[in-house]
């Protein structure tokens, strides 16, 4: 069956191309498994406005793009989070049977105390960058309306007092469900697939969890340490014999605590962040999950209704067909998003456990090259003598 959705974008069934999430620049010449990349976002420049009313943050959105729908080639624009968020609701409402990549929390995260301190800005501005980096990967949503506006439009705040009316019939069939069905069963594959997204969410929760534990007791590690080492220091002012050695103690325990600091800071810049998007990205696939047997059980419902009426020609109403087509098109639109999803998932999860790896096999270079480094100073001491 040619599956389409209601703009007209056919439904992409196939394999997905890899993902590009974690490339910090994306180049126009760029190519992806043999296609040619046709737009480019990238997110930077954050600066911090302070007004009379409220002080916030804005970031620099650069789009380049070959694509016709596009005027220019190239746009740059200034966006809050408030505008990000925009964008993710008017998706989800114009796309519903698609997954929306998750935006980072609106508050300040676990541990940081100022939303406005350089490390959280950052840490923001790299989510944000990821979440337009999902969103022009996708083969669907890169080409919805609202995400051209939010990437061209210099005063965004037009577009959302006027309200550009995109929802679609598909959208407000399922905004407007109540509940008032109940589905019978999930079909077996999205049961699994249910099921999959609980444990992972459950099991990632877990990591995240213990994570921030250990960097919790590392940054605790780290103030014993750069207090223990200048001990070394002020004591061998007090023994000349010993103060060559115990200097050396001294500045080995100062390198160590800077590798164990630059060990703290991925873990919390690079290693967090990616968790916590994945625990957020299941959520989200949750919610269309949910949506899609919101739908179902509307279909089996009206199904119902039409057996219940007895009728000389007995014919399925156009009502009940159209429900039947939206239900196939968010299994298809679904089991896409999910392939491409998982095709993601392994990638990211790759990077970031290598990194992680090599992120600890240096750290514990610095450390090993720290301590030998004092053991020729303790090995001449007995010899001078």
């Amino acid at each position: 069956q040619d599956l389409s959705l209601p703009n007209g974008t056919p439904v992409d069934t196939s394999s997905p191309a890899s993902s590009s999430s974690l490339l910090n620049r994306l180049q126009l010449d760029d190519d992806l498994d043999g296609e040619t990349r046709d737009l480019f976002v990238t997110v930077d420049d954050p600066k911090k406005h302070v007004c009379t009313m409220e002080t916030y943050i804005t970031y620099r959105v650069t789009t380049k793009t070959t694509r016709a729908e596009f005027d220019l080639p190239e746009y740059s624009v200034r966006r809050r989070y408030q505008d990000f968020d925009w964008l993710r609701n008017k998706l989800e409402e114009s796309q519903p049977t698609h997954l929306i990549p998750p935006l980072p929390e609106k508050f300040v995260v676990k541990g940081v105390v100022d939303r406005f301190s350089e490390e959280f800005v950052e840490t923001r501005r790299k989510a944000l960058d990821k979440f337009l980096k999902r969103i022009t990967d996708h083969p669907v949503l890169s080409f919805n309306e609202h995400f051209n506006v939010f990437l061209t439009a210099k005063d965004l705040n037009a577009y959302k007092r006027q309200g550009m009316a995109l929802l679609s019939k598909m959208g407000e069939s399922v905004k407007y469900v109540t509940g008032g069905y109940k589905l019978r069963s999930r079909p077996l594959e999205f049961a699994a697939i249910g099921e999959y997204l609980d444990t992972f969410s459950l099991k990632l929760g877990t990591i995240d969890r213990i994570a921030q534990r250990i960097i919790k007791e590392q940054l605790e590690y780290l103030v014993e340490l750069r207090e223990y080492g200048p001990v070394y220091s002020t004591w061998g002012g007090l023994e000349v014999e010993l103060s060559e050695p115990l200097e050396g103690v001294s500045a080995c325990i100062g390198n160590c605590c800077t590798a164990l600091e630059e060990l703290s800071e991925d873990m919390t810049e690079d290693f967090l962040p990616v968790l916590r998007e994945y625990i957020l990205y299941s959520e989200s696939m949750k919610n269309v999950l949910k949506k899609r047997d919101q739908v179902q059980a509307e279909y089996e419902a009206k199904l119902e209704a039409v057996a219940l009426k007895k009728e000389d020609r007995p014919k399925v109403p156009t009502d009940v067909e159209k429900c039947q087509d939206r239900v196939e098109c968010f299994n298809a639109d679904l089991k896409a998003d999910m392939e491409r999803w998982q095709n993601n998932k392994r990638q990211d999860f790759r990077q970031l456990l290598m990194g992680m790896a090599d992120k600890n096999i240096q750290y514990y270079e610095k450390c090993l090259t720290a301590w030998e480094s004092i053991i020729p100073l303790l090995q001449d001491k007995p010899e001078t003598k």
